[in-house]
């Protein structure tokens, strides 16, 4: 019989290989920039976003805020450099003001999390009174960012098509939420339970709107289905407790 130390850490690694597919899901974006060399409507706010939420992931799970967290760490830690390198490459073709921006932006962020750390270690001094801190932290901003999502399920309810909300990454947002609330309830987590509860929910109520409305979507729609994979104006990318990283309307 498998035991539930070796049945959590299958669950984590699934959770890890289908977080790191949506973390990688914008490179079809970059690859536009590049051959552009310019970010024209290209946002940054998916990123910076998705970099503050692995940050504070990263920050839950160390050994001295939440033990025997380490595929918490090994999938935010992946995913925070490589939404870094994502930023580093939308600062680099970006135009001066907005190199400015996204920078402060950035620099603003770390300093955020440097204070939550800091305060993590210095006034708490257990693992529960560490992990319930940064977890309320960590649930608060995912919460926030589970908000975005309604403006594309608005737009496809709307306009009764779901070109704006592709089939691929909303199964994969739903599965990904799956996986990690079967983590959370083996190794009974709270913060890991209602992040990705929240995540769950969102990627049901998109498979459910997408089955309601597929028919419905008008025919020359779905060329332009795929291309919106690489349309940030049109989707955003979220990052969940556990690294996950989601594409909603921005």
């Amino acid at each position: 019989m498998v035991s539930a130390t070796v049945a959590r850490t299958i669950v984590g690694i699934c959770g890890n290989v289908i977080s790191l597919f949506l973390f990688l899901s914008p490179i079809p974006t970059f690859v536009t920039i590049y051959k552009m060399q310019k970010v024209e409507e290209y946002k940054a706010d998916p990123y910076l976003a998705t970099v503050l939420n692995c940050a504070l992931w990263v920050l839950y799970g160390l050994p001295v805020v939440h033990p025997d967290s380490l595929l918490v760490i090994t999938i935010n830690a992946t995913g925070l450099a490589i939404e870094l390198l994502y930023l580093a490459v939308f600062i680099y073709f970006s135009p001066t003001l907005r190199k400015v921006k996204v920078g402060l932006w950035l620099i603003g962020e770390m300093v955020f999390v440097g204070i939550v750390a800091t305060c993590t270690l210095l006034l708490f001094h257990t693992h529960n009174q560490r992990s319930s801190f940064v977890g309320i932290l960590c649930v608060i901003f995912l919460s926030l960012m589970y908000i975005a999502p309604l403006t594309i399920m608005s737009k496809v309810i709307k306009t009764k098509s779901v070109k704006y909300m592709p089939l691929p990454l909303s199964l994969a947002n739903f599965l990904n939420g799956v996986v990690w609330v079967i983590y959370a309830l083996i190794k009974f987590d709270i913060f890991i339970l209602i992040g990705n509860g929240l995540g769950t929910v969102s990627g049901a109520v998109q498979l459910i709107l997408y089955a309601c409305y597929y028919k419905t979507t008008p025919i020359d729609d779905d060329e332009e289905e795929e291309d919106n994979l690489s349309k940030p104006n049109s989707q955003l990318q979220l990052s969940g407790n556990h690294g996950e990283a989601k594409r909603v309307s921005a």
